[in-house]
C-alpha cells in the first residue's frame, strides 16, 4: 500500500455502490454549476451533499420491491464546469452522448436546472421531456440572459424540438410563460389540479399525452416539493407537492422508456441535510422503478 492509498480517499460514490463503467447500466455524473442563479445560490455544492446523504439511506424500496444495491451503478464523478453556461452545457452534452453511446442511462446530479438543457442536447433522436418543477421556466430572457435556469425549457423547445414537454407540479408562472405554453402545446399540471383530481387521474392524463413517445427524459427540480419537505432549494415556492404524492407519480411514470434523468436545484447550505437526503431518496425511488420496469 502506498501513502496515497492510505491517506487519500476519493469523493464518495453515489449510494456507496460502484462497479466498472463497462458493467454499469446507470452512470452518474455530478454538475456543480449555479452561475445563472438569481435568488439563492449554492446548487454547485449539491452533487457532493447528495452523494453523502445517499450513503446513509437504506437502499431497499418498499414501493417497488427492488434494492438499489442490486442495480449496476457507476459514478463518474463531477463534470469540469466552466464559468460560462454555454461551455458547461456543451461539455455535459458530450459526456451524456458518450454514456448513451455505451448503451447506459445517464443520471445527472445538478447543479442548477439549466444543466438539463445540456443533458438533452446529448440525447439521440426525439424524446419527450417530463419535468417535475414548481416553475415553467419558459421565459425568453431573464436579467439579460437567454440561457439560464428561468429560460432553459424554452431553449429546449426551440433548439431540440422534443416530441412533448410535460411539466408537473406547476405553481409559479408569469403571463409570458402561460402564453408561450399555450401557443406551443406545452402541457402542465398544477399542484392544485393534482390535489383535486388525485394521483391516478393525473397519471392517466400524463400517459395519454405521452402515447407514442418511446423515449422519455425525466428531470426533477427539487422545488417541486413543498418547502416543508425540501427547504434547501434555490427558488422555494409554497404550496408544493408532498413526498408521498411525488413518489407515487414517479413510480407510475418511471419505466423502460426513460433513457436519462436528472435531479437539480438543491442548495444544501440552507438546511441541515433534509433536502439532500430527499433528493437522494428521490433518485433511489426513480431508479428502482426504472429497474423494475426493465426486468419485466
Amino acid at each position: 500500500m502506498t501513502y496515497m492509498e492510505f491517506y487519500v480517499s476519493r469523493s464518495p460514490f453515489f449510494s456507496g455502490v460502484q462497479i466498472t463503467f463497462e458493467r454499469a447500466d446507470y452512470v452518474f455524473v455530478g454538475v456543480p454549476f449555479d452561475v445563472t442563479s438569481t435568488y439563492r445560490t449554492g446548487a454547485r455544492f449539491a452533487p457532493l451533499a447528495i452523494r453523502e446523504a445517499s450513503l446513509n439511506i437504506e437502499t431497499y424500496s418498499l414501493r417497488t420491491g427492488v434494492d438499489l444495491e442490486d442495480l449496476k451503478i457507476h459514478d463518474l464523478g463531477d463534470l469540469h464546469v466552466a464559468s460560462e453556461a454555454d461551455e458547461t452545457l456543451k461539455r455535459l452534452a458530450l459526456v451524456v452522448k458518450d454514456i448513451l453511446g455505451a448503451k447506459k442511462i445517464p443520471v445527472v446530479v445538478g447543479g442548477e436546472h439549466t444543466v438539463t438543457l445540456g443533458a438533452i442536447k446529448g440525447l439521440n433522436g426525439k424524446v419527450a421531456v417530463v419535468d417535475f418543477d414548481a416553475h415553467l421556466d419558459l421565459r425568453d430572457e431573464y436579467m439579460g440572459l437567454k440561457t439560464s435556469h428561468t429560460t432553459f425549457m424554452r431553449r429546449i423547445n426551440e433548439q431540440t424540438r422534443p416530441e412533448a414537454i410535460i411539466e408537473i407540479g406547476t405553481r409559479a408562472v408569469c403571463k409570458e410563460e402561460l402564453s408561450y405554453a399555450t401557443k406551443n402545446g406545452i402541457t402542465f399540471f398544477t399542484t392544485l389540479q393534482i390535489r383535486r383530481e388525485g394521483v391516478k387521474k393525473t397519471v392517466d392524463a400524463i400517459k395519454k399525452k405521452l402515447e407514442g413517445c418511446e423515449k422519455i427524459y425525466l428531470t426533477i427540480d427539487m422545488d417541486v416539493f413543498d418547502p416543508a419537505f425540501a427547504p434547501a432549494v434555490q427558488n422555494p415556492e409554497p404550496d408544493g407537492l408532498s413526498a408521498e404524492v411525488l413518489f407515487e407519480l414517479l413510480h407510475a411514470l418511471c419505466d423502460h422508456c426513460v433513457i436519462g434523468l436528472d435531479v437539480v436545484e438543491v442548495a444544501p447550505h440552507y438546511d441541515s441535510g433534509v433536502t439532500a437526503a430527499l433528493a437522494a431518496k428521490t433518485l433511489f425511488e426513480a431508479l428502482c422503478s426504472i429497474e423494475k420496469s426493465r426486468k419485466v
